[in-house]
């Protein structure tokens, strides 16, 4: 019988009955905590989870993995999986967009609309009309910068052009834009991109040539007064040179759903930013976001018993 063993997050006990019991050929097995997966990998065929270079090295007989997350950056730890071409790695690309886009408008419009100012009125039991309003700023008209033109890159243009922003991207893969995106350039033309945005968006992939991508040259490219929201990975950003422009007002306001460190510790001079709002890499939480990761798992693990080709195959050599 072929054996899966779901290591990852979702460990929801009622969903993988329900898929257990629509695939009586496969047996689903949890890891009810990560020290228990190097007892369990060694005769599992597939896995829903990150593996460790350890726990690859005890997987005798795994043929596909199933990354819980877009992003794969934790293939990088993990050469000898990169060498194996007998074992497929997908991942949930598409799963987690609409979250995400959702997420960053919520930072550009906590900025842009002024809230932080507003709390600080509600809770003064204060009207402040006259005191706020020559400082909110309307999207349209504005231009947006999307760097990393995948799923997730075209949910944050779909809702950019929704306001009425001009939206230009930049990609390690130009394609056709689609969806209201004027342009998508590659990667090359960061810099003449970065001079005409009023708010940048990273929804990139980490890899070895985005890491680093966003510096002070970049950042200070962009207008005055604009805005930062930063979604996929963190280090992509350099966030000294974020951190400088949000204190010299060039930034407006920054968000961070991702860190160069993670958890980001107690201390870190990101947290002391001005007009930074940081929240704990969960931009994709939501019940529509879960759906689709098990909608994802159950078709990819139909197609494995089956013999047929997977959805959202990995490059293990680019990392995406």
């Amino acid at each position: 019988m072929t054996k899966i063993l779901i290591a990852g997050p979702q460990r929801d006990a009622a969903k993988v009955a329900e898929i257990q019991a629509r695939h009586p050929g496969t047996e689903l097995v949890v890891a009810g905590s990560r020290d228990q997966v190097l007892d369990l990998i060694g005769d599992a065929d597939g896995l829903f989870g990150a593996p460790s270079s350890m726990e690859f090295a005890a997987a005798e007989q795994i043929r596909w993995i199933q990354a819980g997350s877009a992003g794969v950056e934790w293939l990088w730890n993990v050469p000898a999986l990169q060498a194996r071409d007998d074992v497929v790695v997908t991942n949930m690309r598409s799963a987690h967009a609409a979250t995400i886009a959702d997420h960053c408008f919520a930072f550009l419009l906590y900025f842009s609309r002024g809230i932080p100012e507003f709390k600080e009125f509600h809770d003064r039991e204060e009207w402040a009309r006259g005191q706020v309003a020559h400082r909110l700023v309307a999207l349209e008209g504005l231009t947006l910068g999307i760097v990393g033109f995948g799923n997730i890159g075209r949910a944050i243009g779909r809702r950019a052009v929704g306001f009425g922003m001009k939206v230009l991207a930049v990609d390690a893969h130009p394609g056709e834009p689609g969806d209201g995106v004027e342009e998508v350039w590659p990667l090359e033309r960061l810099d003449e991109m970065c001079g005409q945005l009023n708010a940048l968006a990273i929804s990139a992939p980490i890899t070895p040539q985005t890491r680093g991508l966003i510096g002070a040259a970049q950042l200070n490219a962009m207008k005055p007064a604009s805005y930062l929201m930063v979604m996929s990975r963190g280090n992509i950003v350099d966030e000294p040179a974020a951190i400088e422009a949000l204190k010299s007002g060039h930034l407006a306001g920054a968000g961070f759903d991702v860190t160069h460190v993670e958890p980001l510790p107690a201390g870190d001079p990101l947290w002391k930013a001005p007009n930074c709002i940081i929240s704990p890499h969960n931009s994709a939480g939501s019940s529509l976001t879960m759906g689709h990761v098990w909608r994802i798992f159950e078709e990819n693990l139909g197609r494995f018993e089956r013999g047929e080709p997977l959805m959202n195959v990995v490059d293990k050599k680019l990392g995406y």
